[in-house]
């Protein structure tokens, strides 16, 4: 069943963090009339249209509630975890995978992983560029879940991480 959204809700769009629902739209394209969700990305004000039928697919889902919320700070807070991979690039397409899942847990551990590879040698430019996407969504989504400013999320993120 798809997951239905009003006007106003957040949502979670994959890799793009938390949007806000502006609208519902009908538009026509090639003769078919279809319902679109007018989406607005918080941090970019990029505006993305979700086929309503296709919420599901395309990975839209609800911001992360309570328990979601205890799961991805304990996934932060693991530091005896054993990073397998030792080919930097298989790494990297792994990490690009999990941002692109949609799910906080699966972010939270390409966030930890990477930091616990910072701490052993350089990232390379490519991981710090997801280093810094995972830490803005899972930030920006905890901090729009609890209620509280993203410096203070951040502050909390950073301690959870050592």
């Amino acid at each position: 069943m798809a997951t239905s959204f009003n006007v106003g809700d957040m949502a979670v769009y994959p890799a793009q963090g938390v949007a806000e629902i502006l609208g519902i739209e009908t538009l026509e394209i090639s003769g078919y009339t279809n319902r679109f969700y007018v989406l607005r990305c918080l941090d970019s004000e990029k505006k993305i249209r979700v086929p309503i039928a296709n919420v599901d697919q395309v990975g839209l889902r609800c911001l992360v509630d309570d328990g979601e919320i205890a799961e991805v700070l304990a996934t932060l807070r693991a530091a005896d975890v054993v990073i397998e991979e030792p080919n930097w690039n298989r790494r990297y397409r792994r990490y690009v995978e999990k941002i692109q899942s949609g799910s906080l847990n699966d972010v939270a551990q390409v966030l930890r992983d990477l930091h616990l590879t910072r701490g052993d040698k350089q990232l390379s430019y490519g991981e710090r560029r997801v280093y810094e996407m995972a830490m803005q969504l899972v930030v920006q989504e905890l901090a729009v879940a609890q209620g509280h400013d993203e410096e203070t999320v951040t502050t909390q993120v950073e301690q959870l991480l050592g």
